[in-house]
């Protein structure tokens, strides 16, 4: 059997929702022995700020060819925080506002409200349980995604990112 390059990708989640998510995906879309080897981490939350922090730290060992953060821009997210991301050459993944609104625009449904409210509008979309990542498949199948990547670009910047 033949050899085959591995482009490597770190996908860093805020937390544990985006990371069931990007684990989603990941199983969507990279098949084994495709030539990409996908790591998704979870950063636990706490700002736009930290997130990008946490991931510049997972990378002072380790390279990746491509390492991108999902991340919310409501907390801690300004010119300094993209600066930082810049710097460490991480591809940010922005949200806007929150996970849940993109997800939720997405799908076209009204997204206008504050995060607590948002969440709980989401929940019935997941099986009340937004960090499995299988909770995903019914309402974030192929077709949806392809389909929403026109509407939100972090959706299309991320199945760019695990096109073979």
């Amino acid at each position: 059997m033949a050899w085959k390059a591995q482009r490597t990708i770190l996908m860093v989640g805020e937390g544990y929702d985006e990371v069931a998510f990007l684990n989603h995906l990941k199983k969507l879309y990279v098949q084994r022995g495709c030539g990409l080897s996908v790591t998704v981490k979870n950063a636990r939350g706490k700002g736009a700020r930290h997130v990008i922090e946490w991931t510049a730290r997972q990378i002072a060992n380790i390279k990746y060819d491509v390492v991108a953060a999902l991340l919310d821009t409501d907390v801690d997210w300004n010119a300094a925080t993209e600066k930082m991301a810049g710097r460490n050459k991480i591809q940010v993944l922005k949200s806007e506002p929150c996970f849940e609104a993109m997800l939720l625009r997405m799908l076209s449904k009204p997204a206008n409200d504050a995060a607590p409210v948002l969440k709980k509008r989401f929940a019935p979309l997941v099986n009340g349980d937004a960090t499995q990542a299988d909770n995903y498949a019914t309402n974030f199948d192929d077709a949806c995604l392809q389909a929403g990547r026109h509407k939100e670009p972090t959706i299309d910047a991320l199945l760019k990112l695990l096109a073979p």
